[in-house]
């Protein structure tokens, strides 16, 4: 197998060609080949911007279908039927279900550009600069994203300052014995604590990429009334986690909070096609035409496999093998950190996205590279890479979910044998 090619011409900066070192052509469901013909399960899915699988043949048949056809493809802001068809079906299977009222703005491709585009109306609205983050953050990589991250490796990219983010603990953080929450309230309250209204909290109700932390429905109402209560505009980033990952289509569903403005990517296009919304409280919709841009904001490909993927969400059968799914996974895991208790400290995240904490770095890296060799993709989280992330696409079948945890299963016992041979 060739890889010589990446090496010589591709970036230093290339990651998961590093982690897995083989060629990859054909993909479908949790399925994927490389060109010697090994299988492998998925559990990475694009980090989150697969959930519904490679291919996924409802989705893939309109796209087909109309590429066929000769529509447009790329219409800025423009007005097409494939919009409108997207914009009907987002507001009557997932927005109307769930009692949500929101406007819909088309910023760009990517998460980072739903995400700078919520900041900047925020600081409009409210006339405010700063904005309050969490620790172990992630948000972007583009520079208002990257400032309001939490790795202080991830903010020094760039090689500029940036200011007017107030760094807070998030739930849980540093234990559970901290009410971060009521410190949030005193520090907002309190005119001696020299921290000045923010225009926004942004926040991630379970922080993938640093470390699977789960925010509880508690905590997450606590941090809505806040935020009424001192005029602070909520922004969800659900870029990773919404789109279906936790079981619910909105990671914040389960809390019962209503975000004021709710940021979606990754897998809201249920194809891998790059798609981003923001939901915004009518109210706080005042932005000018043409002020926020992009160019590939009219990405009408991806309307049409979203559109489809959102029909999905109105089929009773689709959310109930969902939730069924959900709790499989639950228990698989469950198990394994009852079995490999010495290697692994916790289960983390909810639902269909979760994570492993181990003991080490060392123990995720060797599990790692053991899966792979037995044909499931993996990989890290956290700020010392020691969590064990686990996203497998919604839609897997019970015999795929079933055969990845056994491969998860036996290099958790291979390297149970080499670091804790009593288990």
């Amino acid at each position: 197998m060739n890889i010589d090619v990446f090496a010589a011409h591709e970036s230093n900066v290339r990651r998961y060609g590093r982690s897995f070192p083989t060629v990859f052509t054909k993909a479908l469901g949790a399925t994927i080949w490389d060109e010697t013909g090994k299988t492998y399960i998925d559990f990475l899915v694009g980090s989150g911007a697969l959930n519904y699988g490679h291919n996924n043949p409802n989705i893939l048949a309109p796209a087909v279908e109309y590429l066929a056809g000769g529509n447009i493809l790329l219409s800025l802001d423009m007005y097409t039927a494939a919009k409108r068809e997207f914009i009907e079906v987002f507001v009557d299977s997932i927005l109307k279900p769930r009692g949500l009222s929101y406007k819909i703005q088309f910023p760009g491709p990517t998460g980072t550009n739903a995400n700078e585009a919520a900041l900047a109306l925020a600081r409009k609205y409210t006339g405010r600069s700063s904005v309050m983050a969490f620790t172990n953050a992630f948000h972007g990589m583009s520079l208002g994203s990257l400032a309001v991250s939490g790795s202080a490796s991830t903010r020094d990219l760039g090689g500029v300052a940036r200011h007017d983010v107030i760094r807070v603990p998030y739930d849980s953080y540093p234990n559970r014995a901290f009410d971060s929450a009521g410190y949030i309230d005193y520090l907002l309250g309190d005119p001696g604590s020299g921290v000045e209204k923010p225009a926004a909290i942004i926040l991630e109700t379970i922080q993938a990429e640093g470390g699977m932390n789960t925010a509880s429905a508690a905590w997450l109402r606590e941090i809505q009334r806040i935020c009424r209560k001192y005029g602070v505009v909520l922004i969800v980033d659900d870029i990773q986690a919404g789109a279906g990952r936790t079981g619910d289509f909105f990671s914040f569903e389960f809390a019962k909070i209503e975000p004021d403005i709710v940021c979606l990517s990754k897998s809201l296009s249920g194809s891998g096609n790059p798609f981003s919304i923001v939901l915004i409280r009518p109210d706080i919709d005042i932005w000018k035409p043409g002020e926020h841009s992009g160019t590939f904001r009219g990405n009408n490909l991806a309307f049409v496999t979203a559109g489809a993927m959102c029909k999905m969400w109105s089929d009773g059968q689709f959310t109930a093998g969902v939730e069924r799914t959900a709790v499989k996974l639950q228990g698989h895991l469950d198990r394994l950190v009852s079995k490999f208790h010495k290697c692994v400290e916790q289960k983390r995240g909810r639902g269909l996205m979760a994570g492993l904490k181990c003991r080490s770095q060392a123990v995720v890296g060797r599990v790692h590279d053991l899966a792979f060799e037995k044909g499931l993709l993996i990989e890290s989280s956290g700020p010392n890479r020691d969590v064990i992330k686990i996203l497998p696409p919604i839609t897997i079948t019970d015999d795929e979910l079933d055969h990845a945890v056994a491969i998860l299963d036996n290099a958790l016992q291979e390297q149970a044998n080499r670091d804790c041979p009593s288990i």
